[in-house]
């Protein structure tokens, strides 16, 4: 897909940086989760006065795994320390205008692409251009490919190639000391 730099608005409106913050903390959520659909579910038993669930169908139960929320805080938290992220999505943009809430969506940009660049491997998941015609083959893998529009039948699908996707290749967060509390995203600053 080619992009035309030059039609791009020149200011951004308050509602298309919303939608990039959203879509940007959709791909921490995705990384993430790709992250934990890697680790090895713990066994657990379930215990007499909570019975395990039982299927209502003949198949065999999903077991869905747990998740740790440390490395989601650590990742806000460097998001936090180098692009003011939640400060930005947490304050009210109603009251500034379209040059104020650019001038705030560029130092955030340039902070999260900071922690993505120091802390995370990407690529796209598609070697494909974007815009091109693709055909997924049956046994497709469909954690990597999402269809959309009128999915019927069984592979192979042919349409046309959206976005790319993106999968982290590695992750690299900083390791903790013992006892840090994770859930302090920023400690509150007092100047003396």
């Amino acid at each position: 897909m080619q992009v035309d730099l030059t039609s791009f608005p020149q200011s951004l409106d308050a509602l298309h940086l919303i939608l990039a913050v959203f879509a940007g903390v959709l791909l921490v959520s995705a990384i993430l989760r790709g992250q934990s659909d890697s680790t090895e579910p713990e066994a657990t038993e379930p215990t007499p006065q909570a019975p395990a669930p039982q299927p209502k169908t003949a198949d065999k139960p999903v077991e869905l795994l747990d998740t740790n929320p440390t490395s989601a805080l650590q990742l806000l938290s460097l998001l936090q320390q180098e692009s003011r992220f939640i400060d930005f999505v947490q304050e009210d943009l109603s009251n500034f205008g379209d040059a104020d809430v650019g001038a705030a969506a560029r130092v955030v940009h340039t902070g999260a692409k900071k922690v993505l660049d120091n802390y995370f491997e990407l690529s796209p998941v598609s070697s494909q251009q974007e815009e091109s015609r693709v055909t997924l083959e049956p046994g497709f893998n469909a954690s990597e490919n999402r269809l959309t529009g009128n999915v019927v039948g069984e592979a192979p699908f042919t349409g046309t190639l959206v976005h790319k996707g993106w999968k982290a290749e590695e992750v690299n967060l900083p390791k903790l000391a013992p006892g840090h509390n994770a859930r302090v995203l920023a400690p509150a600053e007092i100047e003396l």
